[in-house]
């Protein structure tokens, strides 16, 4: 497709209104406007308590807020602040804020649209260029649709919060990171599980060094109450986060945005998938995926990252655990086996030590 037509320094928006790991997957595509225009001063729109997956990088010049729910009055005054500021902006997503908020900042504006519907056909309208959104892609490459509809070139790559982590938190001795607080419970692992798996990196000779937000704090003193790990929970921003999987022999965790960004670290990453489709959202290994995610699978590796699944037959579902809710279980993860996820961690940390 032509390229459009911008000032040599255009001012761009990209409005990516989504959880904190979506967020982390919209990097690819600033590289890409970046690399496309050098000159470009690009923001980005996020909901707030995202941001922070933002910080330190690069390709952006600025990071605006709107709170997940914002009442009329500040959705007002986000677009009068935002109103023909720009001279490109981006919706990520199909919905109707984010598009809207993408046609009132910039005089020319993009983004994905539904297949059908009289919404979408609204858009089209308002959008100056749009494009029907391919549900069956991987969510990087989803987006990246986007840098074709613009005619520029698509560089797939993540882009990490840059920090290091404070050495007088970290073991001194090489360790493993665990990440074992999903945000919903329908992707959690058990707490059998997670002992057992550490009680292994142990007998490895590996610290086990515990992440997580504040906020799971209750969650992880139970599952941890009497363990030899290195609490880090609640004790992290999101650069000392990146640096202290960066410099982990290996990481384990669930389907959760700290799973992508230990991906992305190039830190040989399990991830222990349930419900989720990994076609759609499996980690992004380092230098982008040599073949799609296979829908599901015993374990399955691309670059640094192996995805452990436990194949019953609805596996993925895509639904909310089994009794379809975010506080439900779900049997696939419920009967995972230690030895599996071992059988994967053996390997990432072979790879490592190879390296």
């Amino acid at each position: 497709m032509k390229p459009l037509s911008l000032p040599i320094a255009p001012r761009v928006l990209v409005v990516a209104l989504r959880r904190l790991g979506d967020v982390l997957l919209t990097t690819p595509l600033i590289r890409s406007l970046k690399r496309a225009y050098p000159q470009a001063s690009i923001d980005a729109l996020v909901f707030a308590g995202t941001e922070g997956i933002l910080t330190g990088n690069p390709d952006l010049s600025g990071i605006f807020t709107i709170p997940q729910r914002p009442r009329l009055r500040e959705t007002l005054a986000l677009a009068l602040r935002l109103g023909r500021r720009y001279d490109l902006a981006l919706s990520t997503q199909t919905g109707d804020r984010p598009t809207a908020l993408a046609i009132i900042a910039a005089r020319q504006s993009a983004g994905p649209l539904e297949p059908s519907g009289l919404a979408a056909a609204v858009k089209r309208l308002g959008l100056s260029r749009s494009y029907v959104r391919d549900s069956s892609q991987h969510r990087v490459l989803d987006i990246l649709g986007l840098a074709e509809l613009l005619g520029i070139t698509a560089h797939a790559e993540i882009v990490c919060p840059t920090g290091a982590v404070r050495s007088a938190l970290v073991p001194t001795r090489p360790y493993a990171v665990v990440h074992a607080a999903p945000m919903f419970i329908y992707k959690r692992w058990t707490a059998d599980g997670w002992r057992n798996l550490a009680a292994a990196l142990r007998e490895r000779g590996l610290a086990t060094v515990i992440t997580g937000a504040a906020t799971d704090r209750v969650y992880l003193d139970d599952l941890w109450r009497g363990s030899d790990v290195v609490r880090l929970d609640g004790k992290l921003e999101w650069p000392e986060l990146a640096g202290a999987i960066a410099a982990a022999q290996a990481y384990i965790g669930p389907d959760t945005a700290i799973t992508h960004l230990a991906a992305a670290t190039g830190t040989p990453t399990v991830a222990l998938y349930g419900p989720t489709d990994p076609r759609l959202w499996g980690p992004w290994p380092v230098g982008g995926l040599d073949r799609p995610w296979a829908a599901a699978g015993t374990m399955q590796r691309r670059g640094n990252v192996w995805l452990v699944q436990n194949p019953l037959p609805c596996l993925p579902c895509q639904l909310e655990g089994c009794d379809r809710r975010l506080d439900s279980h779900s049997q696939c993860l419920d009967e995972l086996s230690v030895a599996q996820v071992m059988t994967a961690v053996d390997q990432a940390l072979a790879m490592q030590r190879a390296a």
